[in-house]
């Protein structure tokens, strides 16, 4: 463990398969492809910048939580573990759930739809700038929509310039969409996503 951890004792949380795992990669800010030399770059970066010994920027909980990150990525066992959960979950985590009264109004399910292929899109090219495409295919399996459904979602996208297709077919989100997404997403995307999850709970 590098030195920036050592003043704070990390308790490791439960297994508890019922509860989501926490995003590492995302609280990290890499890639699921990242090498080692890179977790530990980042993450000696953002541990000096949230320590609580720094009376600018430092936050003890996103500290401990940076800790913890740390810990599991660095560790190729417990990486190995944690991208078997990680996976799974990343199958459903981007799709649009809609909550019964919602289910017979296509308008609103396509706008949620829409803001999830954006967010889809602006995570990869966040985590990967320099790969942020994503095939059709991809997108089928993380939203969870049928590629016929997403035919016209990425028309739309597309017309707005909201997403631009690359020369091998890679769909990659653009600035518009960028300020779309980020303009849209609390007060639609997400916020309908999460209320939906816990009506339906």
């Amino acid at each position: 463990m590098p030195p920036l951890a050592d003043t704070l004792s990390v308790q490791p949380r439960s297994a508890d398969p019922d509860s989501e795992a926490p995003d590492y990669y995302e609280l990290l800010q890499i890639s699921v492809t990242a090498e080692p030399e890179t977790v530990q770059r980042v993450y000696r970066m953002l541990a000096q910048r949230y320590h609580p010994d720094n009376q600018q920027t430092g936050d003890q909980r996103r500290f401990r939580e940076l800790v913890e990150a740390y810990e599991v990525l660095a560790d190729p066992v417990r990486r190995a573990q944690y991208d078997v959960i990680y996976n799974e979950q990343r199958k459903t985590r981007f799709r649009p759930v809609s909550a019964p009264e919602r289910a017979n109004n296509p308008i609103e399910v396509e706008q949620t739809v829409r803001l999830t292929v954006l967010e889809v899109l602006y995570q990869r090219r966040r985590a990967e700038p320099g790969k942020s495409g994503i095939f059709i295919l991809d997108l089928e399996q993380l939203t969870g929509q049928a590629r016929e459904h997403l035919e016209f979602t990425i028309w739309y996208l597309t017309k707005k310039n909201f997403v631009a297709r690359e020369d091998n077919s890679k769909l990659s989100i653009t600035v518009d969409g960028v300020d779309y997404l980020e303009t849209n997403y609390l007060n639609h995307g997400l916020r309908k996503r999460l209320d939906a999850h816990h009506e339906a709970a």
